[in-house]
């Protein structure tokens, strides 16, 4: 009986006290909850992601196709050369420039500074009204739109009782109207980022700057921006992916026309999968605005990065 409980454990066993199973073991153990949501992500992001990748090097078509081939980089060949793919990608950028970047990160950092101040009926009235403008689906918001830019529209019937000259401003000047009804639209989210950021802001900070002789604006741009940086870059990270994929807003206001004037890479990519029934061509477009919007994130990443180094 001595012999056997004095007997040496194994090397192994040294860490294991009453036969505990291995390190490895009890890591797997831990994550098998997990296994269905991995699972699940592979199933329905992960596999079609790589669905799509295949049929982007295909010239998979609807119809009039005798078959499925693969053809490589042809279809990324083909819409380097084709000038209406360049122009989809200079008005996405424009787009996400114009109401994204600019649009709706200015305008919800202004209203979330002036609420601050704001009596709280003037609150209420401004949050309902920029909120309810967000929680609206992206169609009804985009004929909304549609109905304040037409030519009978509500924009020309206010410019028309103040004496001032109207156009048809979806013919003339698509993409502006876009851009300003995706800024209508979106704003709202933005304002809730930076009201969260602007009460995270110590207020012996501004009182301090306050007391040293420090107007609004200059609390504004050195005290208060410093401190909520990182309230910014992550909100310019998000406008941006959700402003790539802005599909339904632009294709009920205009269809990507007149022409292809509004015709960003969302609308071009659905006419050419689906109404001219190249669906390789068009999931190759996909491919491509996928790509955009990591790229988009690691510029947004690595500048969260070097602010914290």
């Amino acid at each position: 009986m001595t012999a056997l409980t004095s007997a040496p454990r194994k090397a192994g066993d040294r860490h294991r006290p009453g036969g505990a199973p291995p390190a490895a073991v009890r890591s797997l153990l831990r994550g098998l909850p997990m296994l269905p949501s991995l699972v699940l992500l592979a199933v329905f992001l992960a596999g079609p992601i790589a669905y799509c990748v295949y049929y982007a090097f295909t010239d998979m078509q609807l119809t009039g196709a005798a078959g499925t081939h693969f053809v490589g980089l042809d279809n990324f060949q083909r819409a380097l050369d084709d000038t209406d793919f360049l122009n989809a990608v200079w008005l996405t950028l424009a787009f996400v420039l114009g109401s994204a970047v600019v649009g709706q990160n200015t305008l919800g950092l202004a209203l979330a500074v002036l609420m601050e101040k704001a009596e709280k009926p003037v609150r209420a009235l401004t949050n309902g009204v920029v909120i309810g403008a967000w929680v609206l689906p992206e169609v009804v918001a985009g004929y909304l739109m549609y109905a304040f830019f037409y030519r009978q529209g509500s924009l020309n019937a206010i410019l028309d009782a103040l004496h001032l000259p109207q156009q048809n401003w979806l013919y003339t000047m698509p993409i502006l109207a876009v851009c300003l009804a995706n800024v209508w639209r979106g704003t709202a989210f933005s304002m809730m980022v930076f009201s969260a950021a602007l009460n995270d802001v110590p207020q012996e900070l501004t009182e301090a700057a306050e007391m040293d002789g420090a107007g609004p604006w200059q609390r504004l741009w050195r005290v208060v921006l410093p401190v909520i940086r990182r309230s910014i870059m992550t909100n310019l990270m998000l406008i941006t992916l959700q402003t790539l994929s802005v599909f339904g807003l632009i294709y009920t206001m205009t269809r990507g026309g007149p022409g292809n004037k509004s015709e960003t890479l969302p609308i071009f990519m659905y006419q050419q999968a689906f109404q001219n029934s190249l669906i390789g061509y068009g999931t190759a477009i996909a491919l491509v605005l996928l790509v955009v919007g990591a790229l988009f994130s690691v510029v947004y990443i690595r500048l969260l990065k070097l602010e914290d180094d």
